[in-house]
């Protein structure tokens, strides 16, 4: 905003520089508007120039902000998710730069990291819905049921979910040959790739949203298979949290504008400022607050009820 408001000066300034000098060639022109102008032009410098000091004061002030999230982050977060397990599932479009460095604050909160799924654009492919449902039927392992009125989608997410979370202590960290097997079949019709070993059944998960707004035909339905697959995850988990960078809270696209304006916000935390060192934090704090069974809407975007849960979880306390 500050950035806009100085080039708009700068401009204003420009053209009553402009129109100065050409007025001035005129014979006919008063003294006294000529100063008027010139005066006007002078302001206009001075507000451009006060502005671009105002810009540079706040970038410093944010890049601070930034760095003393970065210092004290790691103590902040300390025992926050004790004895937790997280798994990483990355949408199509999503930064892969922010999961490692909140994959490494989830590590210095206590919890292990299982792994990653790494959703394939494919998978959201309009001609691949049959192939999806088909597949997910197939796979089905036995407890897991689908609702008479489940999509591709629905079952592709109930399927997945089972095979890389829990609610369940005593299966949390375990890999099972119904995990294996559906893992390895969206992996050979190419819907998902892996890294680690997400089928250890993690207790919470985190699922990064793309950077950029899905817009146009077929946006609309993307996000909703996005977010079926996360309320799956948060059906089957002991938690499930939504991330990415203030562009996904956007309406008109955005995957957390969307989580938002619908009934999963009640179950599903989100966080619209994972790409800063602070926003991190906020996603291990609400990831707390998952497991004490409460679920916000965190960060700067449309629908947020605040940067941070208010009041925050209790330190070394993970539920």
């Amino acid at each position: 905003m500050i950035d806009f408001r100085y080039h708009l000066v700068s401009i204003v300034a420009i053209f009553l520089a402009l129109a100065l000098g050409i007025i001035l060639g005129s014979t006919t022109l008063s003294q006294s508007v000529a100063d008027g102008l010139r005066n006007q032009a002078n302001d206009a410098k001075e507000r451009g120039d006060r502005l671009r000091a105002e810009n540079t004061q706040l970038s410093r002030q944010i890049k601070g902000d930034g760095q003393f999230a970065q210092a004290l982050g790691p103590q902040t977060v300390a025992e926050r998710l004790r004895g937790q397990s997280v798994v990483f599932v990355e949408t199509p479009g999503a930064a892969s730069d922010a999961i490692e460095q909140l994959s490494d604050l989830v590590q210095k909160a206590g919890a292990s990291v299982t792994g990653r799924v790494t959703l394939q654009t494919k998978f959201l492919d309009d001609n691949q819905q049959t192939q999806v449902e088909e597949l997910s039927n197939q796979l089905k392992p036995e407890g897991v049921t689908f609702a008479a009125e489940a999509d591709a989608y629905d079952k592709a997410g109930a399927v997945l979910a089972s095979a890389i979370v829990t609610k369940d202590a005593a299966k949390a960290g375990r890999e099972d040959t119904s995990g294996g097997a559906i893992l390895n079949g969206f992996k050979q019709l190419g819907y998902v790739t892996t890294s680690g070993k997400p089928g250890q059944h993690a207790t919470l998960a985190v699922v990064m949203a793309p950077s950029t707004p899905y817009t146009g035909t077929g946006g609309e339905t993307d996000n909703q298979a996005l977010l079926s697959l996360t309320t799956a995850l948060d059906a089957a988990d002991r938690g499930t949290a939504l991330g990415g960078p203030n562009t996904a809270a956007q309406k008109g696209g955005g995957l957390i504008a969307a989580l938002r304006g619908s009934d999963a916000e009640k179950n599903v935390s989100s966080v619209d400022v994972t790409d800063q060192p602070s926003g991190r934090v906020v996603m291990i704090l609400a990831l707390q607050e998952e497991l004490a069974g409460k679920a916000g809407q965190y960060g700067v975007g449309p629908d947020a009820s605040g940067y941070l849960p208010s009041p925050a979880p209790v330190a070394g306390k993970s539920g």
